[in-house]
């Protein structure tokens, strides 16, 4: 790492005002402590790379529910409540960046809550934390196993598929700092995004979806409008959020941003691509297949198309899963080792945590992946309960902590009541979308009976990828 010798380099470096000091060939930061040159750099994340590992939290095939969630709520609402939905979710992101410099103290969401509810706030968020990305690191599993059988046709069983999602993933996850992953978050963009970009072209330029009658007459029947149960509609939503809901990883990653007053600058460019992506997919995807639009959506076009989109797309997945192991594989290290020389040292007590760590976190993901029935159902449930409690709630919160005492004006009475807002939809949407989650859990296993555990079946014709 650089050399830092004097304490103007340092306001450079990480903005003004600063409580972090400077020894000759090392940094002392506010969470990670001393960062020297012979230890890991957990500072090294500069603000393109900080735009790759927004974008590979926000993005994946998760992408392709869009369509169907068109599909149920109608084109135009559904594009509408997108939108709403991107504009909260932006301004939480926001605010993340702005408590973070406000408070350099805070690595995560639970240093947050700690700030403004006190110890059980600190350990209510940490838990949901670490829960929220175990079950979507199950998921990303999950993803690679379909991926797999896929591309091989079941060329394997889909349980040995899994074991090798998760080992790979663990291998990944457990390169020490996001600085050193970044450059994976790049693969992981471009694979997912060639991924899902191949499949709009082919449902684009084909005749018809590949779910669609092969004979006779064809049209796509998109509707403009139209006119969901509740249960359905709060559930598109719930899968709009949960296609959002990377805000909670942005802690870490601001953390371990070289200078995080560039954080603004990368959200926005994020949160553009995103959403126009989003978009783009959705509306493409949707206009050509109707109601005949498969779920994930890279079916859509027919097993060829199918087979190459998710070869394009496995690096992706396989980068997802990497950070989903690496984020609470790193919190649950730092509260072990926050305040210890090992921390940022290369000791065996350093390594044999850190590895034990993300150990546990992708043992507890592939147990999950592998043995929970309807689990499709089941991460939507987390994502309803634990995403929208990440993404919606703190940050409204966190405003108001920071800005409660301030001068009382028009302005801070319109962003109390933003504030307000954000607070109470966040909390509609998590307990709407929870029992939306949890009907479809039960519809999906009366009529299914569930799935076994460890099962050898083909799944790359199932649903529930995150």
């Amino acid at each position: 790492m650089a050399n830092y010798k004097d304490e103007k380099l340092t306001e450079e470096m990480y903005g003004v005002p600063t409580n972090e000091t400077v020894r000759r060939g090392s940094v002392v930061d506010d969470v990670f402590g001393e960062i020297k040159e012979d230890g890991p750099n957990y500072r090294d994340v500069g603000w393109l790379g900080t735009v790759a590992l927004m974008m590979k939290t926000q993005i994946g095939l998760g992408v392709l529910s869009i369509p169907a969630v068109l599909d149920t709520l109608g084109l135009i609402p559904g594009i509408i409540c997108l939108i709403a939905i991107a504009v909260i979710t932006t301004w939480s992101d926001y605010i993340v960046g702005v408590f973070k410099l406000n408070h350099r103290s805070v690595y995560g969401i639970d240093d947050a809550g700690q700030l403004i509810f006190g110890r059980a706030g600190k350990e209510v968020f940490g838990i949901v934390f670490v829960l929220f990305w175990i079950f979507v690191a199950g998921s990303g599993m999950l993803g690679i196993s379909i991926a797999l059988n896929a591309m091989s046709l079941h060329g394997a069983c889909t349980a040995i598929f899994v074991a090798v999602a998760a080992i790979a993933g663990f291998l990944l996850g457990s390169i020490q700092t996001l600085g050193r992953i970044s450059w994976l978050a790049w693969v992981g963009v471009i694979a997912i995004m060639t991924a899902i970009f191949t499949c709009t072209i082919a449902v684009g330029i084909q005749d018809r979806p590949a779910a669609a009658p092969q004979t006779g007459h064809w049209e796509s029947d998109y509707k403009l409008f139209n006119k969901p149960t509740f249960v359905e509609a709060v559930s598109a939503c719930s899968s709009l959020v949960f296609a959002y809901a990377g805000t909670p990883a942005f802690f870490s990653i601001v953390s371990e941003m070289r200078d995080p007053r560039h954080y603004t600058r990368s959200l926005v460019i994020c949160q553009s691509a995103v959403t126009i992506t989003y978009i783009v997919i959705g509306v493409v995807v949707y206009y050509y297949c109707g109601s005949f639009v498969a779920t994930p959506a890279l079916g859509s076009a027919g097993v060829t198309v199918k087979r190459v989109c998710y070869g394009f797309a496995l690096p992706g997945l396989l980068v997802t899963t990497t950070l989903v192991i690496h984020l609470p594989g790193k919190y649950i290290f730092l509260r072990i080792l926050r305040g210890s020389k090992h921390l940022t040292s290369n000791s065996m007590i350093h390594w044999g945590t850190w590895l034990g760590c993300t150990g546990g976190v992708t043992i507890i993901a592939y147990a999950i992946a592998s043995a929970v029935p309807v689990f499709g159902g089941l991460v939507s449930l987390i994502g309803a309960l634990f995403g929208t409690l990440m993404s919606f709630q703190p940050m409204g919160f966190m405003w108001l902590y920071d800005n409660w005492g301030k001068q009382r004006n028009g302005k801070w009475y319109a962003m109390v009541a933003w504030a307000v807002f954000v607070i109470v939809s966040g909390t509609f949407l998590m307990i709407a979308g929870t029992y939306g989650s949890i009907v479809g859990i039960m519809d999906s296993y009366k009529a299914e009976g569930g799935s076994s555990a460890w099962s050898c079946a083909d799944n790359s014709n199932s649903v529930g990828l995150a």
